[in-house]
């Protein structure tokens, strides 16, 4: 499968680290990704960027947590990914807790899940998706 022209990034403030983690580990690997942290600025618009952020982005990840599952905006920006046809198989959710995902929505279950409480292997699992080899820090 071809690399993304961008990913975004979803998740829950709380979960932070573990974005943090995966912006990383996409970062090293060269796929592009917006992430609300790195691209959101002081004084801009914040739900003005997120909407574009979707529309330009081709992959949405999205971090399963107690959580995200609770979050207005987290749930925004899944069904705005899941009703855009470019977003078509290109929904990667990864969870970091038990939660269940049909709290963001119950199609989620019909995608590869990675757990990311697997460590490496779950990082293995993110970069394969795009045939990428897993490189360490």
């Amino acid at each position: 499968m071809p690399l993304p022209a961008e990913v975004f990034l979803s998740h829950a403030t709380a979960d932070r680290a573990s974005a943090d983690l995966i912006g990383e580990v996409l970062e090293r690997h060269g796929v592009r990704y917006w992430y609300s942290r790195r691209n959101i600025r002081a004084a801009q618009q914040w739900h003005d960027e997120i909407g574009e952020a979707l529309a330009r982005c081709d992959w949405l990840i999205v971090l399963i947590s107690d959580t995200s599952v609770r979050s207005r905006w987290v749930k925004r920006e899944v069904l705005y990914s899941l009703d855009d046809d470019r977003y078509e198989d290109h929904v990667l959710p990864i969870r970091i807790d038990d939660a269940d995902h049909r709290g963001l929505s119950w199609t989620l279950g019909q995608s590869q899940m990675i757990d990311l409480r697997e460590g490496e292997a779950a990082l293995r699992a993110i970069v394969g998706t795009w045939n990428l080899g897993y490189r360490r820090p």
